[in-house]
């Protein structure tokens, strides 16, 4: 008995380990400004693999955020989203698919439709800026995948946001 207990104790301390270190790298990269490098025009930080979801979420910032019950464009998002863009120029292989994501406040079919907004808004601003619409697909969650936990206004701030994926 007490070493399966010791065991379970074993995994989920290890799990949460691996969880931990993972979440920290993904807030301090991706969570709309840049990363440690330039990314952009083939220069990349650390050991990531140019034209990779890693290489975007490191060097450029793979998300950007909104305000409450809105689908505009901050100008923070505006610049985070001009550098995907020229990302996007310099992968032209690569495709990818923007995530419309909301805070839990509302209805589902509400915030599915809001979702809906926000994603297109992203796709708009990057064919705006020269990447074909081809190359960008978009998607609403809604509410149904918050990256916080949390009924206060810093997590549904970091929940009300547009998440640009490459596209395996």
């Amino acid at each position: 008995m007490f070493r399966k207990l010791l065991i379970a104790f074993f995994a989920v301390g290890l799990l949460a380990a691996c969880s931990h270190d993972n979440d920290q790298g993904k807030a301090a990269a991706g969570a709309g400004g840049t990363g440690v490098g330039a990314g952009v025009g083939g220069v990349t930080s650390g050991n990531v693999t140019p034209g990779t979801e890693d290489d975007l979420v490191a060097n450029v910032g793979d998300r950007i955020f909104f305000d409450t019950d809105s689908s505009v464009l901050s100008s923070d998002a505006q610049a985070t989203l001009s550098k995907q863009a020229q990302w996007l120029q310099t992968n032209t292989a690569l495709n990818v698919t923007v995530e419309g994501h909301c805070d839990e406040r509302g209805t589902r079919e509400y915030n599915l439709a809001l979702g809906e907004r926000r994603a297109t808004a992203v796709k708009s601003y990057l064919t705006s800026l020269g990447i074909p619409a081809s190359r960008i697909t978009t998607i609403s969650y809604g509410k149904e995948h918050p990256e916080v936990l949390g009924s206060t206004e810093e997590a549904w701030a970091k929940n009300r946001r547009g998440v640009t994926v490459v596209n395996p």
